[in-house]
């Protein structure tokens, strides 16, 4: 395999020749070869061409429906740990609800209830009816 200063100018050192840095006072961890150092569209085209010569050959993996759904469960399993990012959620969907609320209130004119985005005004109207 030949370097790029062997080469005399590799299409893959797009960066200005930092494809492969030197290890000397370079704080930022290996260098990067092969693989790594292509751009990423020369590692797409390469991996593309790996999984259709894998269909081809019959030896592709491919989901089913079942497998497909445990993987989205241990995914939502991992985020659902973070709880700080599901109170962001949970925040961020407060708020949309009481912006919702606001706008519909505003625009019928509306009441005390749909001011305050309460989805529990509403049911206790519907039981003052009843009764």
């Amino acid at each position: 395999m030949t370097t790029s200063k062997e080469s005399g100018g590799n299409k893959n050192s797009i960066s200005g020749g930092n494809a492969q840095k030197s290890g000397s006072g370079n704080s930022q961890g290996p260098a990067k070869r092969g693989f790594a150092a292509m751009d990423q569209h020369q590692q797409r085209e390469i991996a593309s061409k790996g999984g259709q010569a894998a269909h081809q050959k019959g030896t592709a993996h491919e989901f089913d429906s079942e497998e497909a759904r445990r993987a989205g469960q241990k995914g939502g399993e991992a985020v659902s740990r973070n709880r700080e990012h599901m109170a962001d959620i949970g925040r961020k969907g407060g708020e949309s609800r009481q912006s919702a609320a606001r706008n519909a209130a505003a625009a019928s004119g509306g009441g005390e209830a749909a001011a305050k985005g309460s989805r529990q005004g509403s049911k206790e109207k519907d039981k003052d009816k009843t009764d």
